[in-house]
């Protein structure tokens, strides 16, 4: 069927069945049979709405757009991000111009990521390559795309041979590390947004710094990890920059090390009153009864403000130093630095916890951090009796939730579940307890 052809004429009852939420109606081989068509018809639909896209790019101008271009145009009367809109126009406007790409690709033979990269390479060619080699050249890609066992790997490789044999003085753009680009920029919310775009080696320093890091974490008794694929390879990424930073080699940046710093009052790090109940004495105690007067808040140095509990979280296992201010916060007095776990403390601590204690985890000592059971702005000491070794993710678990965390009396942790988990709060025993010990 061409891309004029009725679409609706050519969904099946069953596709229709499918479509308003009666698929408990089909078979088996139905069913499969119904998402391949239905997919068929979405990528048909697709590479119509490329072209179409395409002419009004080139036709359209902006007094009939009532926009600047096609792809504002685009997404204005679309649910498509404007990013999205400028690929289709841009893939709409390239195939106008290679022809050969764009049968295939209307054909439904290619997918739109496929066409776009053999335009991309047909636009700009190794320069060692002569111009009578360009259909050989085109046809080999177009053969590597073809079909849905295709993948974006296979066409890649591809390319690269052929940028191999047609080898110049330029680097292709897969290793040509001018391109590099990363974008860390706040957001409205107090989160950082990450983009980038990559040469193929920092690619691969990339993801082989974060294979090891971001692998599932089964439970001792075989439980799956529960965090997705992009929540773990965060997670990794956060235990890397832990890493780096705990080295030492980052430099000096105004004089120390870089690491995270942190400012928060006294008072607001040692108060585990209730918020509410924090929130009515401090409004009472300002004169004209708001709460912009207090503070309330941590603050960091790159992102602003940060919250108490992700405060007395960083506080754990972390150097501070005390500054006395005065009521207009100008600094009075400048204490000494001081380690709240010491080296030899978390030598201490991986010989007893041997990992992350928490049951069921045992995260490799790397990876954690020491943990005040009774936080130390609340009077907890820093002693092996009030620290556990915990990982970054059951840290903050520890700090978030209503787990608690109790010496035992052969010295070691045990954890208490909060009442959803169990409701009789049954002790358990920490990891390396819960599990015969290697002889």
């Amino acid at each position: 069927m061409g891309l004029g052809g009725d679409i609706q004429g050519a969904l099946s009852d069953e596709i229709l069945a499918t479509a308003v939420g009666d698929a408990w109606r089909l078979a088996e081989a139905e069913l499969l049979e119904s998402v391949v068509r239905i997919s068929e018809e979405i990528q048909r639909l697709e590479a119509l709405r490329v072209k179409l896209v395409g002419a009004v790019d080139h036709r359209c101008k902006v007094d009939v757009l009532g926009f600047p271009n096609a792809k504002m145009w685009l997404a204005s009367k679309t649910l498509l991000e404007v990013g999205a809109a400028g690929r289709i126009v841009m893939l709409g406007r390239g195939l106008r111009l290679q022809p050969e790409i764009a049968e295939e690709y209307f054909d439904t033979n290619i997918s739109a990521e496929h066409a776009a990269l053999i335009m991309k390479f047909c636009e700009r060619p190794p320069k060692g390559m002569p111009l009578e080699a360009m259909d050989d050249c085109r046809n080999a890609l177009l053969f590597a795309a073809t079909g849905p066992t295709a993948n974006t790997d296979a066409v890649r490789a591809v390319i690269a041979r052929l940028e191999r044999a047609f080898e110049s003085d330029d680097p292709p753009p897969s290793e040509d590390t001018e391109l590099n680009e990363f974008h860390a920029s706040k957001t409205l919310n107090g989160r950082v947004a990450v983009k980038g775009d990559l040469d193929a080696v920092t690619g691969e320093m990339l993801l082989s710094a974060l294979s090891g890091l971001s692998k599932p974490r089964p439970a001792q008794d075989g439980t799956k990890d529960s965090r997705t694929p992009g929540q773990r390879r965060a997670d990794g990424f956060t235990e890397l920059l832990r890493r780096y930073l705990d080295s030492g080699i980052a430099g000096d940046e105004g004089g120390e090390r870089p690491h995270v710093s942190l400012h928060v009052s006294l008072r607001d790090l040692t108060d585990h009153t209730d918020c509410s109940a924090r929130a009515e004495r401090d409004a009472a105690a300002t004169p004209d009864g708001t709460l912009f007067a207090v503070d309330g808040v941590a603050w960091t140095e790159w992102m602003g403000p940060l919250s108490l509990k992700a405060a007395r979280l960083l506080s754990c296992d972390s150097i501070y130093t005390p500054i006395v201010l005065d009521e207009n916060g100008a600094p009075l007095d400048l204490g000494i630095s001081t380690r709240t776990v010491t080296k030899r403390q978390r030598k201490a601590l991986v010989a007893r916890d041997r990992g992350c204690a928490f049951p069921g985890c045992g995260a490799p000592p790397s990876w954690c951090e020491g943990h005040h059971i009774v936080h130390w702005s609340a009077g907890g000491p820093s002693d092996m009796g009030n620290l556990v070794l915990l990982c970054g993710f059951h840290h903050r678990l520890l700090h978030h939730s209503d787990w608690e965390i109790e010496m035992g009396a052969d010295r070691h942790p045990t954890f208490i579940p909060p009442q959803q988990v169990d409701w009789e709060r049954k002790p358990l025993p920490a990891h390396n307890r819960g599990r015969p010990r290697a002889s």
